[in-house]
C-alpha cells in the first residue's frame, strides 16, 4: 500500500503553459491509499462487462439428413448421410469428431457475461487510480515521458474546455510539455502479432495522456483526433482509462473545474461524509494505543487467586490419576519383573537384581505357607 505526499495547493497553468496566480487545494482523494491488488481485480471484472455475447448457430452440424446404419455392417454406429452417388453419402455426421459435424459443447448466448462489482470496491479502485496519477515516480514507472513537465498533477485553467480545434489542443500539449509523451506513443505504433489483425485490431499503440474535463464546450472535438490521447468527463469516471491494463499511474491533464470537482465527488476525511477508504486503525503505534486505553480505564483489572484450568487425563492411561480415584489400584496390580532379570543364570550375588529375586522368593514362600495353613 502506498500513499501520496500531502501538499496544500497545486498551481494552475494557463493556455500559454505558464503558471497563473491561481492555485487550487489538493483534494483528499490524492492522499488515498494506493491498493494495486484492488485496482487489478476491479479492472478485470469491469473489463469483462464490455463483452458482446457470441455463439455458434444452434443448427450448425445438424443441417443434414443422417441416420445410423446400426450393427452388422462392421462400421461405427455414428449417424451417416443418406443417399448415394457422391462422396458425401455414407459419411459420418452430427458428431464433434466428424467432418462437418457440430462442435463439442456448443457456445450459447445465455452464458454469464457480466459480473457485478461491489460499489465500495469500485470507489476504492477509482480513488487509488486517481491518487497514483499525482505521484511522478508511478507515472514514470508506467512509461510516460514527464521529464520536462513542470508539475504533476498538471492542472490547466478552464479555457481548455473551450478548445474546438485540434491544432489548438496540440499547441496546448506542447506548451505544458505533455506532447513528448504523445510522440512517444505514436512512435510505438506497431502491427499486432496475432489473429487480431483479421478482426479490426490490426495496430497496437501505447496510451498517452488522459484529459479530464467537467464541461464539454468543444474539448472533445479538439482532442479526439490526437493519437493515444483519451478524454474523460468527471460525470463518467472510468477505471479502464485511469489505469489501462490494471496499471496505475497514467499521465493526466486536468481542467481546473474537474480537479476541484474531485473534492465534491469523493468528499474529505475531515467531514466524515466521504467515499474514500478509511483505515480501521487510526494509528499503528501499539504503545500509544495501550497507554491511551489505560488512561481511559478501558483495560480490565487483573484477577488474583484464579486457578488455571488443568487438562483432563484418562485414568486408564495415567496411573497417578487412577490412584487419586482408586487408592486400592496399586494393591490390585502386581509388580512384574523385567524379562532380562527373570533368568536365574544372569543373577549374580550382590546385585540389585539378585536381591529383588530373593525377596520375591520369600514372598512367594510366605504366601504358600499361609495358604497351606488355611
Amino acid at each position: 500500500m502506498t500513499t501520496a505526499a500531502k501538499r496544500p495547493t497545486v498551481n494552475v497553468y494557463g493556455m500559454d503553459g505558464k503558471p497563473t496566480p491561481n492555485t487550487v487545494a489538493l483534494p483528499d482523494v490524492f492522499t488515498a491509499p494506493i491498493r494495486t491488488d484492488v485496482v487489478v481485480s476491479v479492472h478485470a471484472l469491469i473489463g469483462l462487462n464490455g463483452r458482446q455475447p457470441y455463439a455458434v448457430s444452434e443448427k450448425a452440424g445438424h443441417q443434414t439428413s443422417a441416420e445410423s446404419w446400426g450393427t452388422g455392417r462392421a462400421v461405427a454406429r455414428i449417424p451417416r448421410v443418406r443417399g448415394g452417388g457422391t462422396h458425401r453419402s455414407g459419411q459420418a455426421a452430427y458428431g464433434n469428431m466428424c467432418r462437418g459435424g457440430r462442435m463439442f459443447a456448443p457456445t450459447h448466448t445465455w452464458r454469464k457475461w457480466h459480473h457485478r462489482v461491489p460499489v465500495k470496491q469500485r470507489q476504492y479502485a477509482l480513488a487509488s487510480a486517481i491518487a497514483a496519477t499525482a505521484i511522478p515516480a508511478l507515472v514514470e514507472a508506467r512509461g510516460h515521458a514527464i521529464g520536462k513537465m513542470p508539475e504533476v498533477p498538471m492542472v490547466v485553467s478552464n479555457e481548455i474546455e473551450g478548445l474546438t480545434k485540434t491544432k489548438e489542443a496540440v499547441a496546448l500539449l506542447k506548451k505544458v510539455q505533455a506532447y513528448e509523451d504523445v510522440e512517444k506513443s505514436i512512435a510505438s505504433k506497431r502491427m499486432r502479432g496475432t489473429k487480431g489483425k483479421m478482426r479490426n485490431r490490426r495496430w497496437r499503440m501505447k496510451r498517452g495522456p488522459l484529459v479530464i474535463y467537467k464541461n464539454d464546450n468543444g474539448i472533445t472535438r479538439a482532442f479526439r483526433n490526437i493519437p493515444s490521447v483519451s478524454l474523460m468527463s468527471t460525470d463518467h469516471l472510468n477505471l479502464l482509462k485511469l489505469a489501462p491494463g490494471g496499471h496505475v499511474g497514467r499521465l493526466v491533464v486536468w481542467s481546473q473545474d474537474a480537479f476541484e470537482d474531485m473534492s465534491k465527488f469523493f468528499g474529505d476525511y475531515q467531514s466524515g461524509q466521504t467515499k474514500l477508504p478509511l483505515s480501521i486503525m487510526q494509528t499503528s503505534d501499539i504503545r500509544a494505543i495501550i497507554k491511551n486505553i489505560s488512561l481511559k480505564g478501558g483495560i480490565r483489572q487483573p484477577k488474583f487467586g484464579h486457578k488455571a484450568k488443568v487438562a483432563k487425563q484418562n485414568p486408564l492411561k495415567h496411573k497417578k490419576v487412577m490412584l487419586k480415584l482408586n487408592p486400592a489400584f496399586q494393591k490390585l496390580t502386581k509388580r512384574r519383573m523385567s524379562r532380562k532379570n527373570n533368568s536365574k543364570a544372569t543373577l549374580k550375588e550382590g546385585t540389585p537384581a539378585h536381591a529383588e529375586y530373593e525377596a520375591f522368593k520369600k514372598r512367594k514362600a510366605a504366601a504358600k505357607a499361609a495358604a497351606a495353613k488355611a
